[in-house]
């Protein structure tokens, strides 16, 4: 069961590093640290010393370890980072765990249980920034939600508007820390990259003549900020011509939180007609949501909406119809 006392888990955590835990963790051997912990004098609970443990522990131990030790719960990736943050914060070993695992996502030796084998594809050319700041909102997600020993009463779950407040927050911290927070945003891309040619109700976009991309200060119209960043993976996934890549964060003068990324420059040769985007959709597994009327679609995976032909380009080299903005969530 999960320790109570959180100082206790920090005092642990400083006590190793203290001691150098470089020559602990390289061991790969739990039972060094165990010993380590026991002899320290903290004084902490068998409980404590294993989540001291899930933390300090970076690599997985090796088969024989494993049996010799009888190992059989090692902490996930996720395990340690989400015990981490809680304890540690975005200290420089939160941030080392948070970076291997976005490598592993990135070099494809893990994934994301939420997205199916295209969808990573998605994910990986969205970025390493998207990435790990997606790993931050579903800890934020996760801080929020009921423990198995929460007292009577106390057992809802929380709001939209809890989780999207506590993802800005944990992303901010996270993004600072990382020098992925840039706080006069707005400034630094006209005065480096170009000026602001277009501004809508998600996005403000940044362009200089001859680039061969447009940046984007994209604000979330989504429930949560995790959902608007599972929006920029499945528009790559969809639309792979006009791929998103967030290189940073920041909150601009309106109090909107806001990803920069970018994303390639479209020679507009004139706006999409409903019957061409129809027929794009179509070919993707989509059919219209709205009885013909609309500009929604559903997929068995997919909703894909706000699909009006400003929103949809025909190319003026390919001449076919090209998306750069949608809105697209899981239909579960």
């Amino acid at each position: 069961m999960p320790s109570s006392n959180p100082s206790a888990i920090s005092n642990g955590l400083r006590y190793l590093d203290d001691r150098g835990w470089s020559e602990l963790i390289d061991s790969r051997w739990t039972h060094d640290v165990r010993e380590e912990l026991e002899r320290s004098g903290l004084g902490l609970t068998e409980d404590e010393i294993v989540e001291v443990c899930n933390v300090a522990i970076v690599p997985e131990p090796d088969w024989d370890t494993k049996e010799r030790l009888n190992i059989t719960d090692w902490p996930t990736q996720q395990d340690q980072i989400y015990t981490s943050i809680k304890y540690n914060a975005f200290s420089e070993h939160t941030l080392q765990l948070i970076d291997n695992y976005i490598n592993d996502i990135l070099n494809g030796r893990t994934n994301l249980d939420r997205f199916n084998l295209p969808e990573h594809a998605g994910l990986c050319t969205a970025g390493a920034p998207l990435i790990g700041a997606y790993i931050i909102c579903n800890y934020a997600r996760k801080s929020l939600e009921p423990s198995g020993d929460a007292p009577a009463g106390q057992t809802s779950s929380p709001t939209n508007w809890e989780i999207d407040a506590k993802q800005e927050e944990l992303v901010q911290q996270w993004s600072e820390a990382k020098k992925l927070w840039f706080p006069h945003a707005e400034q630094l891309i006209t005065s480096t990259f170009g000026s602001k040619i277009a501004e809508g109700a998600e996005a403000k976009v940044y362009y200089k003549d001859g680039c061969t991309s447009v940046v984007k200060a994209r604000t979330s119209i989504y429930s949560t900020f995790g959902k608007a960043l599972e929006a920029i993976v499945l528009h790559n996934t969809l639309f792979p011509e006009t791929q998103m890549s967030v290189v940073g964060f920041t909150r601009d003068a309106d109090g909107l939180f806001r990803c920069i990324l970018t994303q390639p420059y479209i020679g507009c040769k004139r706006l999409a007609t409903k019957a061409e985007i129809d027929e794009m959709v179509a070919a993707k597994g989509f059919r219209d949501n709205q009885g013909g009327q609309g500009v929604n679609y559903i997929g068995d995976r997919l909703y894909l909406e706000d699909m009006h032909p400003a929103n949809v380009f025909i190319d003026d080299t390919s001449a076919q119809p090209i998306c750069i903005d949608c809105i697209v969530k899981f239909v579960k």
